[in-house]
């Protein structure tokens, strides 16, 4: 495990103390509980853990939590969608549940309160069912390395609710304001329509109007035309008959009487 061992270490130290004697051993410095590294995500916070087989293998794993649970992330070939399987401290086992991830050969077991408790008391976590062969790592720092790595997990996961939040309440802005552009633009689009509508009705009702004084002027001049017609023959009929009276009121020449000549019949006199 990155940054344990803390157990074969203190072997030496303390053996050379018991060989040098009381004094040497007083002078021996303490040792130091390891610290785990822990790295802030978008969501949680992990520290990332080397598991040991007695091959000399080692299998990557990484605790995360985003300060409620504590996860145990790893891949492993043919990851079951969902089991119930166990992890030893101490040599007892203490059964999760692993649910496959996203990714090829991706798991995470989520650990119970129970399981979280013992490794804080215990001094090594093994796993048999993670690869080929049994692998081990020493829980040296462990309690410490929960606290933090909860802490950051909360920080960070109130972090992330906050922005995800502010995404959320501006996305509902945004649909919001687009729901009013369209309601706006629909509103406008039916005020157009309704005007270009009445401004056509109006248009059709001013050509109609047009059409009728039109045909009433059409048809006035024509009236106008036959009363003269009328008039005129009436004046010919007028004209006619006042001809007739006279000529049936004239006397009758004599038929001895003779003709008159015509006023200008000779000839003009043309001085030269």
């Amino acid at each position: 495990m990155r940054g344990s061992g803390v157990f074969a270490a203190v072997a030496g130290p303390f053996a050379c103390a018991m060989v040098a004697g009381p004094a040497a051993a007083a002078q021996v410095p303490p040792q130091e509980t390891p610290s785990w590294v822990i790295t802030p995500e978008t969501a949680t916070c992990r520290t990332d853990l080397d598991l040991d087989g007695r091959s000399g293998a080692v299998t990557p794993v990484s605790l995360s939590s985003d300060g409620e649970r504590v996860t145990l992330r790893f891949t492993m070939e043919g990851a079951p969608e969902r089991a119930f399987l166990p992890i030893r401290i101490d040599q007892k086992a203490y059964p999760n549940l692993v649910l496959r991830g996203d990714g090829p050969g991706q798991a995470t077991m989520t650990l119970s309160d129970e399981t979280l408790a013992a490794m804080r008391r215990g001094r090594m976590l093994q796993i048999a069912w993670l690869s080929d062969e049994a692998v081990h790592g020493a829980l040296a720092g462990v309690g410490q390395g929960l606290a933090d790595l909860k802490t950051c997990g909360a920080q960070v996961a109130a972090r992330d609710r906050t922005q995800q939040a502010q995404l959320a309440a501006d996305r509902a802005h945004a649909e919001a304001d687009r729901r009013a552009r369209a309601v706006a633009d629909e509103q406008l689009a039916a005020i157009r329509a309704q005007r270009e509508a009445a401004e056509a009705d109006t248009q059709a009702k001013t050509a109609e109007a047009a059409r009728a004084r039109a045909e009433a002027e059409r048809l006035a001049a024509q009236a106008e035309q036959d009363r003269a017609y009328v008039e005129q023959a009436r004046q010919r009929t007028l004209a006619q008959q006042y001809y007739d009276d006279r000529r049936a009121a004239a006397p009758p020449p004599y038929e001895d009487e003779e003709p008159q000549p015509e006023p200008w019949a000779y000839r003009r006199y043309a001085p030269r």
